[in-house]
């Protein structure tokens, strides 16, 4: 790399002002009488040396703000080479260098704004522990889910004391737990990793809500049990139905003077209804395999509440039925197959708070939810215990006697089809609050 010719010619011009300027002043030292121009010479040579040392430095102080612009990331200077400085190879390579400095700067400014979006958008909630213990939300998703959650692993104890253990600890590995999460109880997969950040250690722990996938798993475990009971049942039981019916026919023309006879076939023919009935019933248990068809549409809640409200008014005058739902609000899903889960959940109300020893009151209430659309049925009758709670959503588990226990599953079905879920607590004044989220 070597001179360019407006620099050379810069500093021969210095040198050679130098060179006269030396001279003169030496010219006048040695001649008596000339103080005034001895001054005049020594300024003129001092000039010409600051002139020479300005040129020669000048690349050097141009360097230097170019190095100093890199230091604080200032991608906007330029190096110029059109101001006397020289060097014109030495400023086009170092231009060309923070242009690519720039456009890779930018490049991976873009990069690192697309992985934050990304990563804020992501549905499973992120958080972030540092050395210090400081508990971070790392995207929206973990904000939703932890509202009220602080900065410690202790402030999350509300969400559940073994998650807030778990956020002390130094554990790495998978876990399916319970979390409160919006007051009710959901299980949640957390998983956490460690990573280096800038030279510090640094946990990421990620909680998957799982309360949608399981109950979509098991309804689908539950659906499959009931359909291969009930077809190995309907077959063991119709041979035995066809000999019944046909043992009875066969005994119809007995001797009925003989006793043995009409006590034979009084058996058969209660075999055969029995068989029979039994037959029926497994029929209509099948409803518990079939997977409820969606078919979505948009409907007014004021309105589809109001219709439901006049059918439990029919068939259930004599309990109060309140209905809590804005005018403005619209669902989105299949109003007969909600209209069903309703009429199943406030049929089951009405009997909680007929067996109530107060008087009685039934909430159906529709309200926005944060996470989506929230349909309640609250009663104040007895309530369920929590050790049921679960219990109560299996096909075919019921506590009373007259019961089938295929209504609440049902619901269940058609509420995950839905893809949302449903859930029992306490209510506020005492009874049962079913909630469903949409």
């Amino acid at each position: 790399m070597g001179f360019d010719r407006r620099f050379t010619a810069g500093l021969i011009g210095w040198i050679v002002a130098l060179g006269v300027a030396v001279l003169a002043l030496g010219a006048a030292l040695l001649t008596p009488g000339l103080g005034a121009a001895r001054v005049v010479a020594l300024g003129l040579a001092a000039g010409a040396f600051a002139g020479l040392w300005r040129h020669v430095t000048r690349t050097n102080r141009a360097v230097a703000r170019f190095v100093e612009a890199l230091r604080f990331n200032d991608i906007s200077l330029r190096f110029d080479a059109a101001s006397g400085a020289g060097f014109g190879q030495l400023s086009g390579a170092l231009n060309d260098a923070m242009a690519r400095f720039g456009s890779e700067q930018n490049r991976l400014t873009g990069e690192l704004r697309y992985v934050e979006a990304l990563v804020d958008d992501m549905p499973v909630a992120v958080l972030t522990i540092d050395a210090r213990g400081q508990v971070t939300l790392a995207n929206k998703a973990a904000r939703r889910l932890f509202a009220a959650g602080g900065t410690t692993a202790d402030s999350f104890a509300a969400y559940g004391a073994t998650f807030a253990k778990r956020l002390a600890s130094e554990s790495n590995q998978d876990e399916l737990m319970i979390n409160v999460i919006d007051g009710r109880p959901q299980r949640v997969l957390v998983r956490s990793t460690s990573l280096d950040r800038l030279g510090h250690r640094t946990r990421v722990v990620t909680v998957q809500p799982l309360g949608g996938t399981l109950d979509t798993v098991e309804m689908a475990a539950q659906t499959d049990l009931v359909r291969v009971l009930t077809h190995e049942i309907l077959n063991s039981l119709t041979p035995v139905t066809s000999l019944a019916a046909t043992a009875d026919e066969l005994l119809a023309g007995a001797d009925l003077n003989d006793p043995r006879i009409g006590d034979a076939r009084l058996a058969v023919a209660t075999l055969a209804r029995r068989a029979a009935g039994l037959g029926n019933f497994i029929e209509a248990y099948r409803a518990v395999a079939r997977t409820p068809e969606i078919k979505r549409v948009s409907f007014a809640a004021h309105a589809w509440a109001g219709e439901l409200a006049r059918l439990f008014a029919a068939q259930s005058p004599d309990i109060p039925l309140l209905v809590d739902v804005p005018e403005s609000l619209v669902l989105e899903g299949d109003p007969d197959l909600l209209a069903q889960v309703l009429i199943n959940l406030l049929r089951n109300g009405a009997q909680a708070v007929r067996d109530a020893d107060r008087a009685p009151c039934l909430v159906l209430r529709i309200l926005d939810d944060r996470h989506g659309t929230a349909i309640e049925v609250e009663d104040n009758g007895p309530g369920i215990p929590e050790s049921l709670r679960q219990d109560i959503f299996l096909p075919f588990f019921t506590t009373r006697t007259t019961g089938t226990g295929v209504g609440l599953n049902l619901a269940r079905q058609i509420v995950v089809a839905h893809g949302g879920t449903i859930d029992v607590t306490d209510a506020p004044g005492g009874g049962a609050l079913f909630r469903i989220l949409l």
